[in-house]
């Protein structure tokens, strides 16, 4: 394995959110002179080394994919691994999986924790296949998006961890496994054998591993259970802001009249509601699964650059630096400047979600809440906008089906509603944060923080917010991670929030 090494400084993250001096950060690439299994295999060595480097020094290890979190989840004192570079995909063939498994080995793919997802959506699709899902922007890796449960607003499948049956993760110098559910087996034991990885069956340690924020050790590869390519088929509307559409969100009967199929639920749902302008009512995108085909026109940015599948992040930082008083008229105006309405337009799902751009400084929060509460949560927010605004952002509300991981903050069943708050990176925007998790709190709403986005996270909100599951999440880390390597796969936002036993 190549290793360049850059030494103390500080580090900021993709959106500039906080800085973090470190010990070093690690470059990481693979060699290039074997096959894909013996380069793959000697990083898993090289990343063996490194972590009895850190054992011997006692240094805490990250590792670092898109950069893409806003919180300090995915940060450290210590040294940071820049696993960009680290890109290897196998295809899988039938010899390989498991006698019992049920699945098509065409639609696997071992992917190196380094792979961007855009990597895997051009990979896949030159196959005839498709990641299940995404979130709204390509350029995490797939080791960091399922990491933090990346969601995306899939209501019928779930977030990006949900298509995943397999990890293999390096727990220490000299231990390695191939992780995967006993309920589901995939892979045979020969294909452990192949990375030379112990194999290990068991649902309650890979729920727990499969969002796990670095806590288990070193993701090294990702097996993802692909589908057959696929088309969106997309729709940007402008709907009313009354009862009909509360109604809507807080039920999804999806008897809506105003949805371009009324009585069918689509693949994709989410709403964005702009407080300052109410009377013109609130968007809704839709979208919904097609055969893939290939004479369709591709979808394209508008005159902003805005494609389809962007989300909020990618514009309203152009709001910097705007004064309270002029933050209604300026909200509407880089709205309407960003957002353009489309009808029945088609694209991959790689092509609708394909942006890595983004523009100013921003800030982004998300909550998961149940549908049930989506009335009351919208009647408190326009409520604390008015007493602790006005925020210099949007409402969107995106709908995904429960995961079964242990620490998805997507966990309320059978859907999650994520309300997203997206605004300008400012001291007003954090006290409006604070303002919204106060009315939640007072109004008894159960409510979760997305792992990699704003967040005031504690031990008792931790609690509160996960219960039983937090147990099973720890006991299982105990598990699968000797007691000398906790404090390696550790760092300050674990520990202050109550999720870490050291």
């Amino acid at each position: 394995m190549k290793i360049v090494k850059h030494g103390s400084s500080p580090w900021s993250n993709m959106h500039n959110t906080f800085t973090q001096q470190v010990t070093d950060l690690y470059d990481l690439a693979n060699e290039v002179t074997g096959t894909a299994l013996q380069n793959y295999n000697d990083t898993t060595s090289g990343i063996q080394q490194i972590i009895k480097n850190a054992i011997q020094s006692n240094t805490s290890l990250r590792t670092l994919g898109g950069s893409w979190s806003f919180s300090p989840i995915a940060s450290t004192k210590g040294i940071l691994l820049n696993t960009k570079p680290l890109n290897i995909r196998f295809t899988i063939n039938s010899n390989s999986t498991a006698a019992t498994y049920t699945g098509d080995a065409k639609r696997l793919c071992l992917a190196q924790c380094g792979n961007a997802i855009w990597e895997l959506n051009d990979f896949l699709h030159q196959r005839g296949l498709s990641l299940s899902a995404c979130g709204a922007s390509n350029g995490q890796t797939i080791a960091g998006a399922i990491a933090t449960g990346t969601h995306g607003a899939a209501i019928g499948f779930g977030a990006v961890q949900e298509g995943v049956v397999g990890l293999h993760i390096i727990t220490g110098p000299d231990k390695h496994i191939w992780l995967e559910r006993a309920s589901y087996p995939v892979m045979a034991d020969s294909f452990a054998n192949k990375l030379g990885a112990a194999m290990v069956r068991d649902d309650d340690a890979f729920n727990a591993a499969v969002v796990s924020f670095g806590a288990f050790g070193f993701i090294h590869g990702v097996m993802i259970e692909a589908e057959d390519d696929y088309l969106l088929e997309y729709y940007l509307r402008r709907v009313p802001y009354d009862d009909a559409l509360i109604h809507q969100l807080t039920t999804l009967d999806f008897t809506y009249p105003h949805l371009p199929y009324p009585n069918v639920t689509p693949f994709h749902f989410q709403s964005l509601i702009n407080p300052y302008d109410l009377n013109k009512g609130a968007y809704m995108t839709t979208m919904y699964k097609r055969p893939y085909r290939n004479d369709y026109t591709k979808p394209k940015p508008n005159g902003a650059g805005i494609g389809p599948g962007d989300d909020a992040p990618c514009f309203i930082g152009k709001l910097a630096g705007v004064l309270p008083a002029a933050v209604p008229l300026l909200v509407n105006k880089v709205l309407a400047a960003s957002l353009t309405l489309r009808e029945q337009q088609y694209g991959r799902l790689g092509e609708i979600f394909n942006n890595t751009t983004l523009r100013g400084k921003v800030s982004s929060a998300a909550v998961g809440l149940p549908v049930s509460v989506v009335d009351k949560v919208i009647t408190g927010l326009l409520q604390v906008n008015k007493t602790d605004g006005p925020f210099a952002g949007l409402f969107a509300f995106r709908f995904v089906k429960a995961s079964k991981a242990t620490m998805a903050f997507t966990h309320f069943a059978p859907v999650t509603c994520v309300l997203e708050l997206d605004g300008v990176l400012s001291p007003e925007t954090t006290h409006f944060y604070e303002a919204v998790w106060n009315m939640l709190d007072q109004l008894n709403i159960p409510f979760t923080f997305h792992w990699g986005k704003m967040n005031t996270l504690t031990p008792t909100r931790v609690r509160q917010m996960y219960g039983a599951n937090l147990d099973q999440f720890l006991a299982a880390r105990a598990r699968i991670v000797d007691p000398e390597m906790l404090r390696i796969f550790s760092n300050d936002a674990m520990k202050e929030w109550g999720i870490d036993e050291v």
